[in-house]
């Protein structure tokens, strides 16, 4: 029987999508399911064992319990800390949507429960045509945002919620992760958050 699974998505880079991931599959093993963790596109790796690493994906696939080869966990790895469509661009490869969808049912055949970590923010380009959102349009995923609490991040999150629902997604809630601790009217900014996203 397939699994089932959740797409985190970012308001931005660096706000904590692998954080939230990590401590989503451990809640879940918690609770005594099977959890695989998936990045399908990763920019910034580096050679570990003669294998290109991204640490993010890395650390999905230590903390899930259903164990998968790196490369159904992370299939397009680039090493330069770009916009993944570019370093595909360098490479020139194509990042293939059919083949993040092979590897994700691999996994959903294993696991109940697939915790996908996207790349940057909702709209990143993976390939000329394409964006991360259309990767969740086709694995038909429900949303968690997970808002980086600075300053603008109201603007970040109310934006990417709309543009999760316009593409007829469905937003499943978001989690609010402080990057800025002291950032001034801290509590208001997520009072104002709490009342906006729905």
């Amino acid at each position: 029987m397939s699994g089932t699974g959740l797409f985190v998505c970012g308001t931005d880079t660096g706000v904590g999508k692998t954080y939230v991931s990590t401590l989503l599959i451990r809640e879940l093993r918690r609770r005594g399911l099977r959890v695989a963790g998936m990045k399908p596109v990763a920019s910034g790796a580096s050679i570990v064992n003669g294998e290109l690493i991204n640490d993010d994906a890395m650390q999905l696939l230590q903390a899930a319990n259903v164990q998968s080869p790196y490369a159904t966990v992370n299939p397009y790895c680039f090493a330069p800390a770009v916009a993944p469509h570019l370093a595909a661009q360098e490479l020139a490869t194509n990042i293939d949507i059919d083949v993040i969808e092979q590897k994700y049912r691999q996994l959903a055949g294993q696991a109940e429960v697939v915790i996908v970590e996207g790349v940057g923010g909702w709209s990143v380009p993976i390939n000329d045509t394409q964006t991360m959102a259309d990767i969740v349009s086709r694995l038909k995923l429900p949303v968690i945002l997970v808002v980086g609490i600075r300053l603008g991040c109201i603007n970040h999150a109310l934006l990417t919620a709309q543009a999760i629902t316009l593409s007829g997604n469905q937003f499943a809630g978001w989690i609010a992760n402080v990057i800025e601790p002291d950032m001034a009217m801290l509590e208001a900014s997520i009072d104002t958050l709490k009342q906006r996203l729905m």
